[in-house]
């Protein structure tokens, strides 16, 4: 397919397409919450391995997970210094995730602002998707909207400049335990 441009790459997410646009890590490969099953079945990805949620900002993102005042109070104060960035939240899921995010542990979702203004651009007129890497399982992220388009042929590719930069470093992902955070993968920021 040729590659698209925003408001091209907005109408797909919108109407439930997959789609890829690039952020501050690396290129996001991302549907509506609804169509997660779109994003396994592309990557061939195994059903334990959870989709994120991203959005534009954190009010986007508040009404999907739950919690007491004092967490998030919590929450806030971590999100206050990193985020937009490469931080991944694992907190507890409210009734509006859909279980195709996170089959085996659908009380869970993992949650994240990015920092690249593009993909906030997106995320602000779609609202928060269902996101991943753009990578069939087990290989390398893709770097260029070309290889993505090559590989996923039925995904709508933001056609981005070359000379977008992201860290090619997946983020930080830590998981709230109730009263600590367990760190599940280490990335470029350390809590």
């Amino acid at each position: 397919m040729p590659l698209v441009s925003i408001s091209q790459l907005i109408d797909a997410a919108k109407s439930g397409q997959l789609v890829s646009f690039p952020t501050d890590t690396v290129p996001a490969l991302a549907t509506l919450p609804s169509c997660s099953e779109l994003i396994f079945s592309a990557k061939q990805r195994q059903q334990d391995k959870p989709l994120i949620l991203m959005g534009a900002g954190p009010q986007d993102l508040w009404p999907y997970v739950v919690g007491t005042t004092a967490e998030f109070t919590i929450w806030k104060d971590i999100i206050a210094q990193h985020w937009p960035g490469q931080l991944t939240l694992v907190l507890p899921a409210s009734e509006l995730v859909p279980r195709a995010m996170n089959p085996l542990d659908p009380h869970t979702i993992g949650i994240r602002v990015p920092a690249a203004s593009i993909a906030r651009e997106i995320l602000a007129h779609t609202g928060p998707l269902a996101t991943t890497s753009a990578n069939l399982s087990g290989q390398p992220p893709l770097v260029s909207p070309q290889e993505i388009d090559r590989t996923f042929a039925n995904t709508q590719v933001l056609n981005w400049c070359d000379s977008f930069t992201a860290s090619g470093q997946p983020s930080t992902v830590a998981k709230w335990m109730g009263d600590n955070w367990q760190i599940i993968r280490q990335g470029g920021i350390t809590i």
